[in-house]
């Protein structure tokens, strides 16, 4: 269960990577891959969470599920202001992906032997 959420969160960094390269750009964001990249990561973190509470999981896997939501936190910010029109803040456009890697990197490292 973990590696298939493993395999959609890099799925969701990779489509993110585009989404960030057209903020970053100042160009608009194709809104279909904003709809993929948010529902893979959050797919992924409803999978993370069921894996956690049917199977239990120890201090990583707690760590790496607060960063993911905090992370879907911010994205969720960044589609809101990107859903009305509003100017994204850059800074929150590179923190969120940061934050999101994290958690990756500490769910990676807690499912490695």
């Amino acid at each position: 269960m973990l590696l298939f959420a493993v395999a959609l969160f890099f799925i969701a960094a990779i489509l993110g990577l585009a989404i960030l390269t057209a903020i970053l750009q100042d160009k608009p964001t194709k809104k279909i891959v904003l709809y993929l990249h948010g529902s893979l990561a959050a797919f992924a973190i409803l999978l993370t969470i069921g894996s956690l509470v049917m199977f239990g999981g120890d201090l990583l896997l707690i760590i790496s599920l607060i960063l993911f939501l905090l992370a879907a936190l911010g994205g969720l910010t960044l589609f809101t202001l990107d859903m009305k029109k509003k100017p994204v803040p850059k800074w929150l456009a590179v923190i969120h992906p940061l934050v999101a890697m994290a958690g990756l990197i500490t769910l990676v490292v807690y499912i490695l032997p």
